[in-house]
C-alpha cells in the first residue's frame, strides 16, 4: 500500500485530526509516518506523539502523499520555506498533497491553491482566498491531487478521501 507522511506541529497539533485521519489510513492498509520539528510532539488536547522522522530530514521521494495537520501550533509552518518546498515537491510530482483545519494556509502560501477549490477552518478563509483559492466551505474538498478539510469533524471523511485517492 501507500506511504503517507503526516506533518504535525511540535506543540498544539489537533489531536483528533491527526489520530482519526491516521487511523482511517492505517485501517485501509497504508503506512503512516509522522514528522515534526521535535522527537515528541504535544497535542492541543493533551496527546503526545512519538515522531518518526524529524521535519528537516524528510525525503519526499519516500512517500506517496503528504498531510499537514491543523491545530493552533500549525501556524509555525505558515511562512516556513521548508514546508512550502515540501508541499510544492509533492504537488508537482502528482502526489496527494493534503491539509486539514487551518493547515491549508500552508498550501496557499506555497502557491498551490491558486485557482483551486479548497476549504479551511473558517478563520482561515480570507487567508487562502487572498492567495487565489476558490473557497467552498465544504467539510472536505478535492481538486486534482490537492485535498483540504475544514476541521476535526471532517477528519474521518478527510482520511477516507485520501485513502480512496491512494
Amino acid at each position: 500500500m501507500a506511504k503517507v507522511l503526516m506533518i504535525i506541529a511540535p506543540s498544539g497539533y489537533q489531536d483528533f485530526e491527526y489520530g482519526e485521519t491516521k487511523a482511517v489510513l492505517e485501517k485501509k492498509g497504508h503506512e503512516v509516518t509522522t514528522s515534526s520539528t521535535v522527537s515528541v510532539a504535544q497535542g492541543a488536547l493533551g496527546g503526545e506523539t512519538q515522531v518518526d522522522v524529524l521535519f528537516g530530514k524528510i525525503e519526499p521521494s519516500s512517500y506517496d502523499a503528504v498531510i499537514f495537520v491543523g491545530g493552533p501550533g500549525t501556524a509555525i509552518y505558515f511562512q516556513n520555506p521548508i514546508a512550502h518546498k515540501l508541499a510544492q515537491e509533492f504537488a508537482e510530482s502528482g502526489k496527494i498533497t493534503a491539509a486539514i483545519c487551518i493547515a491549508p494556509i500552508i498550501l496557499a502560501n506555497a502557491g498551490l491553491l491558486e485557482g483551486k477549490r479548497a476549504t479551511v477552518f473558517p478563520s482561515g478563509a480570507t487567508d487562502i482566498m487572498k492567495k487565489g483559492a476558490l473557497f467552498t466551505d465544504a467539510s472536505v474538498e478535492v481538486d486534482g491531487n490537492i485535498v483540504t478539510a475544514n476541521g476535526p469533524r471532517a477528519a474521518k471523511k478527510f482520511g477516507k478521501k485520501i485513502a480512496k485517492l491512494l
